[in-house]
C-alpha cells in the first residue's frame, strides 16, 4: 500500500497553526516568533514533511539550490569545476544539481528547464552550448540569474569566469621551443570552436615571438577522440617526419595523439635531439590532474585551473543571487604548466 504524501495542511494541523503560517516557516519570510516556528519545525521533522521547492520558490522564498548544466560530467576538467563550485556552495549550506546536455550542448535548453522546475537560486553554464542564448532568454524570464563557466565568449549581459585559452598556448608552446623543439605542429579541436581559435593563437603568437615558422599544413583540424585523432597524427608524422613536437588541443586529443606517434614508429620523449630527424616526438597538451590515463605519460600538460573556475563561478553566482542589478563582469583565470619528465 502506497504511504500518504504529507502535505502543507498535516504540517498546519499537528503544529495547531495555519497553512500560512508554515508557508511563511518554510520560506523563511514573515515575523513568526521563536516558539511557533520551533513547534512548524519539529512537526515538519515528526511527519517527514518535504517542501515543494518551486512552491517555496514562487512564494517569494529561496530554494538554497544552485544548478549547473555541463556537457560531459565525466570530462576531467568539467569534473574540476563542478568540484570547484561544490566546495563554495557547501560553505554556504547550499545544495548543486547537476545537469548534463550532451557533448555537443543540445540537451542545454532541456537541462535548463529541469532546473527551473526545481526552483534553483541560479545557474552556472559551463562551456560553450549549443542553445546558450536560449537557455539565458529562459533564465531571465524565470527570473534566475546566471553565470556563464568556462566558455571563450560570455552571453550578451552576462556575468563570465573563463581559463586563459591564449595563455594557456603560450605556456605549452614556450616550454616546448625552451626544450629545442623548432618543427611544432598543433592538432585536434574543430574548426568551430572559440577555445581553439584561442589556443591556436596563443600557438602561433608564440611561433613568431621565438622567430619559428607557422605552418597552416601542420595544424590539423579534427573533431575525432583516440583512434581517429592517431590516424591523423600518424599520417602527418608519415608525411612531415622533421616535427619534433605537437601542441595537442585537449585531453583527448593528447591520448590520441600519443597513440599516433607510437603507431608513426617514434616514440615519446621531451627535448630535441640534434639533426634532421628526431625518433622522439614531445607532447604537450591540455588536461586537469584527473585525466588519469595522461598521468603517466610523458608529456607537458598545462592545467586550465578547472577548479579555481568553478570557485569564481560559484562566488559571483552567490554575488549576483544578492545583487541583481550588478553590472556583468568577467573573470579569466590563469593556467599552470606542469612539465613531466620523459618516462
Amino acid at each position: 500500500m502506497t504511504a500518504k504524501k504529507i502535505t502543507i495542511n498535516d504540517v498546519a494541523d499537528h503544529a495547531g497553526v495555519s497553512v500560512t503560517t508554515v508557508s511563511l516557516v518554510v520560506s523563511g519570510k514573515g515575523r513568526i516568533s521563536p516558539q511557533t516556528s520551533a513547534r512548524v519545525q519539529q512537526a515538519i521533522q515528526v511527519l517527514g514533511y518535504v517542501p515543494n521547492r518551486q512552491a517555496v520558490t514562487l512564494r517569494g522564498g529561496r530554494s538554497g539550490v544552485i544548478g549547473l548544466i555541463v556537457r560531459d560530467v565525466c570530462d576531467p576538467f568539467y569534473a574540476e569545476v563542478t568540484a570547484g563550485l561544490s566546495e563554495v556552495l557547501e560553505a554556504q549550506a547550499r545544495v548543486l544539481f547537476l545537469t548534463q546536455s550532451g557533448r555537443e550542448g543540445l540537451g542545454s535548453l532541456r537541462a535548463a528547464e529541469s532546473l527551473l522546475k526545481q526552483g534553483v537560486d541560479g545557474i552556472v553554464l559551463a562551456g560553450n552550448l549549443l542553445h546558450g542564448p536560449d537557455v539565458r532568454q529562459r533564465a531571465a524570464a524565470a527570473g534566475v540569474p546566471l553565470v556563464c563557466a568556462a566558455r571563450a565568449n560570455a552571453l550578451e549581459g552576462m556575468d563570465l569566469v573563463r581559463p586563459d585559452n591564449q595563455l594557456a598556448a603560450r605556456l605549452a608552446t614556450g616550454h616546448l621551443v625552451t626544450e629545442g623543439h623548432k618543427q611544432i605542429a598543433y592538432v585536434g579541436g574543430a574548426g568551430s570552436s572559440l577555445t581553439r581559435a584561442e589556443r591556436l593563437g596563443g600557438f602561433c603568437a608564440t611561433l613568431l615571438q621565438y622567430g619559428l615558422p607557422f605552418r597552416p599544413e601542420w595544424v590539423v583540424e579534427s573533431e575525432a577522440y583516440r583512434h581517429g585523432m592517431a590516424a591523423k597524427v600518424e599520417a602527418l608524422l608519415r608525411r612531415y617526419p622533421q616535427i619534433t613536437a605537437l601542441v595537442c588541443h585537449d585531453a583527448a586529443v593528447t591520448l590520441g595523439a600519443y597513440f599516433g606517434v607510437l603507431n608513426a614508429g617514434r616514440s615519446v620523449g621531451g627535448q630535441a635531439l640534434e639533426g634532421l630527424y628526431s625518433p622522439q616526438v614531445a607532447l604537450a597538451g591540455f588536461g586537469e590532474g584527473a585525466d588519469d590515463a595522461l598521468a603517466e605519460l610523458p608529456l607537458t600538460r598545462v592545467s586550465a585551473a578547472g577548479r579555481e573556475v568553478g570557485r569564481s563561478a560559484a562566488q559571483r553566482l552567490l554575488q549576483r543571487i544578492e545583487d541583481p542589478e550588478a553590472m556583468p563582469q568577467q573573470w579569466v583565470v590563469a593556467p599552470e604548466l606542469i612539465a613531466h619528465a620523459p618516462g
